[in-house]
């Protein structure tokens, strides 16, 4: 599959940090330095997960069926398209992503599911996302989609490069679609944590991390109407009354949100 076992991947990072077993012990030490460095960063992934079955929850209620998630790691409980199929039987839901893992994992559990699809893409090039005929195929951009930039926009470092990126792919959608964005940002962590952690994703396939100010993350929803509660931290969107909260432990803070296009 052309796949390096001794380089760890961010995909496969996310996977070890929510207990799944498709990882090798590169991607294993990797996730224990970062947990090392900030001791919350199990209970954060598990409530970007929540956070996500709630948001497409939310969306598909709201009479979203098309959904496009960008970046989306590999296949673990609740993906998108089990959640909006939930909801909405009729649902079409795009997977993109270039980790080759994630793409023969992902290919293997979409096979016998028509609404759902995998494609080899990067967020940095959101017009040959765009312009695939199979995603064009799949979805209406007459008709309102969900955007999903999960976990993602923060491994981009160049502000500029991630700012087109989103504008790009946001002004392909129609009036009642969504955004939905999660992205980390500077918790209490002190500098040098920071910029060992920083170390640690530039050893991955992906490279370094960018955690982002909320203003900043903010500014990406331009032109579309904050759910409530807003952009806050994770734990904090809408979430149910059963869920376990994230321990405030010294680390590196993310904020979520899902915006609306009237």
């Amino acid at each position: 599959m052309g796949i390096d076992p001794a380089v760890p991947s961010v995909a496969r990072i996310y996977d070890y940090l929510l207990g799944g077993t498709d990882n090798f012990p590169s991607d294993r030490a990797a996730a224990d330095k970062l947990a090392e460095l900030t001791p919350n960063i199990r209970e954060g992934v598990q409530a970007n997960r929540r956070f996500l079955s709630r948001a497409v929850r939310f969306l598909a209620e709201n009479g979203i069926r098309q959904f496009l998630d960008i970046g989306a790691g590999l296949p673990t409980q609740e993906n998108v398209h089990q959640v909006a199929l939930r909801v909405a039987p009729d649902s079409r839901i795009v997977y993109v992503d270039n980790d080759p893992i994630v793409l023969a994992q992902g290919g293997r559990l979409l096979a016998d599911d028509p609404r759902s699809i995998l494609l080899d893409g990067d967020l940095r090039e959101p017009e040959a996302i765009l312009s695939d005929p199979r995603v064009r195929a799949h979805i209406d951009f007459d008709k309102p989609v969900a955007l999903l930039l999960l976990a993602v926009l923060h491994f981009i470092p160049e502000d500029d490069v991630a700012e087109r990126a989103v504008r790009t792919l946001c002004d392909r959608l129609p009036s009642g679609s969504g955004l939905v964005i999660n992205h980390l940002s500077f918790g209490d962590i002190d500098d040098g944590k920071l910029e060992e952690g920083r170390e640690v994703y530039r050893r991955t396939a992906t490279g370094s991390v960018t955690p982002r100010t909320r203003t900043q993350i903010l500014g990406f929803f331009d032109g579309f109407e904050l759910a409530e509660p807003g952009l806050v931290s994770t734990g904090e969107w809408r979430p149910e009354p059963d869920e376990p909260r994230i321990p405030k432990l010294p680390g590196i803070d993310g904020f979520s949100g899902v915006g609306l296009r009237r």
